[in-house]
This record gives structure tokens, sequence and C-alpha cells, in this order.
């Protein structure tokens, strides 16, 4: 396969130009910079024209929610697979909080062995820290580890108990492992479904201060740090945190840090009134909060951009702010991102890149093979057109959920093509 005139953004390489992208036996065989030079050998139907587009390596999304085992009417790993791959997303890190939750060996291979025959694209498979995520007896960690489980994390809440997550981080890094955390406070939450400012008050429900969330980030950083674990903050949403980031970063710590579309796009003064599709964990904050974030995304210290794709029935996403918690956003996230923050000027396409694919690759130690287009790398590329306008129409997503706050908006840019292992599993 070929793809041509296409201007090819990779940062693994330092390469922002115009160039041809060779693919033989599922691997890149190479990249050649300059305008593409046909030969003899080469047949019409193997070639892509990228011409005005970007051609970047596959999107790295290191948090979804696929739902599956448990809980497939909300989505499943081939549907969320499809979802994925429509948005650019050659590989996924699938959270442990299903049904059961993924804390034992077995339901792990029932997850790999699924992904296999479902899925377009590569779906990774994070385990649980804790046995049912219940907070209190730890997972065979080496036996997850050799199973194949890419990270551990609790997400949906943190482990509480300090003395539990200080065994857990210590095996974790014995084992060479990474935790993800979800850093959130479980008992100063106190019932609170958004963010604690004036949407709460005026809407009258329980709120969500700041400090949820910076609290146990500071106490995961931390004792992460003392245990010599690597650590990856989910779903950033405060200025504290942001600050707590460039804090570890200065001194040494190995932890890197995510935030979601949602969150640099949104903030409480968006919600319309008491809508299930703007109640996400965590909220939405401050401008002040959403200002940082993009700030930390543009100079370094935050690492990645994920979606914390998590689908909801129809009928569930309809009780307002006592609904689940919880959007879709494989669909939309390389669109919003380039229309929030690169459109404007305030990151490049080759910072976009670094933050949806080069830097997920490092957090998971793929980047050898993932997140780049070297010669020998996996044959995963997203080609992705800066000049389409499209409105969000959650009527045509790929996933089963439709749980969007963005129905209805106009985007810039989209994908229009994902190869993965070689192939085309998405075109438009």
């Amino acid at each position: 396969m070929i793809i041509k005139n296409g201007t090819i953004v990779d940062p693994s390489q330092g390469m922002e130009e115009i160039g041809t992208v060779y693919i033989r036996n599922n691997r890149i065989e190479k990249v050649v910079p300059g305008d593409y030079v046909p030969s003899d050998e080469e047949k019409e139907e193997d070639i892509l024209d990228a011409a005005g587009k970007y051609v970047m390596p596959g999107l790295i999304d290191l948090h979804v929610h696929f739902r599956d085992p448990g809980q497939t009417y909300k989505e499943d790993i081939g549907t969320g697979a499809a979802a994925a791959a429509a948005g650019g997303v050659t590989t996924v890190c699938a959270m442990p909080n299903t049904v059961p939750a993924v804390d034992c060996v077995e339901t792990l291979k029932y997850v790999q062995e699924k992904a296999k025959s479902s899925a377009s694209i590569r779906v990774e498979q994070v385990s649980a820290i804790t046995l049912g995520e219940k907070g209190d007896t730890l997972v065979d960690i080496p036996a997850m580890k050799e199973a194949g489980a890419v990270a551990f994390s609790e997400d949906g809440k943190s482990v509480m108990d300090t003395l539990v997550f200080r065994e857990g981080l210590k095996k974790i890094a014995e084992a060479g492992g990474v935790v993800m955390s979800h850093c959130e406070d479980r008992d100063l939450v106190n019932g609170g479904v958004m963010n604690a400012g004036p949407k709460q008050e005026e809407l009258g429900y329980p709120g969500i201060t700041n400090a949820v969330e910076d609290v146990i980030a500071a106490r995961d950083i931390f004792m992460a740090a003392e245990q010599g674990a690597r650590l990856h903050l989910c779903h950033c949403s405060t200025k504290g945190t942001v600050e707590l980031m460039r804090m570890a970063k200065r001194l040494g710590y190995d932890v890197t840090a995510e935030v979601c579309p949602h969150h640099f796009t949104l903030t409480e003064t968006n919600i319309p009134g008491d809508e299930g599709n703007y109640k996400m964990n965590p909220p939405l904050r401050s401008e002040e909060d959403v200002q940082a974030l993009i700030g930390g995304l543009a100079d370094g210290t935050m690492d990645v951009i994920s979606t914390d794709h998590a689908p909801h029935g129809e009928e569930e996403k309809q009780k307002g702010f006592q609904s689940p918690f919880g959007i879709v956003g494989l669909e939309t996230s390389a669109a919003l991102t380039f229309t929030a923050l690169v459109a404007p000027g305030l990151i490049s396409m080759s910072r976009m890149v670094e933050l949806m694919s080069t830097n997920p690759a490092k957090v998971i130690r793929m980047d050898a093979e993932r997140g780049t287009l070297r010669a020998g790398a996996l044959a995963d590329v997203t080609v992705f057109d800066p000049n389409v306008v499209w409105t969000v129409d959650p009527g045509q997503f790929r996933s089963k959920g439709r749980n969007t706050p963005f129905a209805g908006k106009t985007l810039v840019g989209r994908v229009t093509a994902t190869i993965c292992d070689g192939q085309v599993v998405y075109q438009i």
C-alpha cells in the first residue's frame, strides 16, 4: 500500500513535510520525503492519495470504556473498536471496571480473545489493581502483567486505602508496569455530581470541588515516586493538577498526565441545564481550569490527550445530573483537538500528534512499533483532512453510545482514513 502526496507528521522523527508512506507486509517499509514518483510495479488500487491532508502515526487512546464483559448493551469490543477506527485511533487501552472487573487472567483472556475476533483495531486491556475494584486485596500483579495487561488502574475510583495502594505501587514497579490513576477522594465527593460553582448553585445539586482531584493527585505522585513506580494521571481537570505535574517533572519524577477534549473545550458555564450529556467525572470545571489545562498541553507539562470514552444507554442519560457519569469521545477527539487547539494556533499539528500518538505509545512502552512511522514499525496510520467542516451527528456514530455534549457542534478537520496493521479499517 502507498499513501502519497500527504503532509507526513511524525514527531518521533522530527518530520512534517510532504512525502510518501510505503507499507509492505503490514509494516512501514519506508517514508520518502518529496513528491511521489510512480513505479511501473504499483497498482492504482493500492494507492491512497492524501493530497491536502495530514498523514500521521495511528492515534492511541489510553483511556476507554468498552463495557465488555457485562454491559454490552452500552458498548462491546467490536462497536468500540469501530468507533475508534472512525476517530483515527488504532490502539486503545480499555479500562477494567467492567462486570466482572478485569481482575484475573481468565477475564483478561476473554477480552484479548474477543478483540482478536471482533475488533478492527488493537485493543489493549488494563488490569484492576484490587480484586473486584473493592480496594482491599491486590490482584495477582505479576500474573496479570505476564498475561498481557498493559497497565494497572482502578479507574472509576481511587484505591483509598493508602497502605494497599502503596503495596500495589511497589508490586507494579517490580513487575515493570505503569499505574493509571483516577484521582478522586471518595469521601470529599460527598454525593457531588457537578463542579462546585455557579452552575451547581443554580441547579441546586451537590458540588465536586477541585480538592477532590488535587489531594489524590498529590498523594499518588509522592507515593509513586517513593516506590519507584511509573505513574500516569487520568483525565486531569484542574489547575491544581497542572501545577502538581509541573512540580513532579521539576523533581524528576516518572509521571505523565492526560487531558480529555471535553475538559479543554467546555466549562461549567456551557451546561445548558439539567442535561445528562454534560455529566462526566471529573466534571466540567471553570474557565481558569480550562486555560491551565490548555497551557499545560501547550508547554509540555501535560503529556497526552485521551477521551475517557464512556458510553451509556440512551434512557440512562435522560435523567439529567442523576444519570451515570460519562460521555463518548472516540469519534470526535481528533476533530475537537484540531478545532480548539491547532486551528487557533495554540499548539502545532506536530504537538497534536505527539499528544495523541507519540507520547501515549511511550506511556505504555510500545513506542518502538507504535506512535511512529519509522521503517519497521507497525503499519498503523491515520489520515486527517484539516479542511473538512462538519457537524457532529450522534446518530451517525459507530459507537452504541450517543451520549455527547457536542451534538450539533460544527468542527474543523476530520479523519478520512484509518489504517491498522496495513489494512484500511475506516475511510470516507
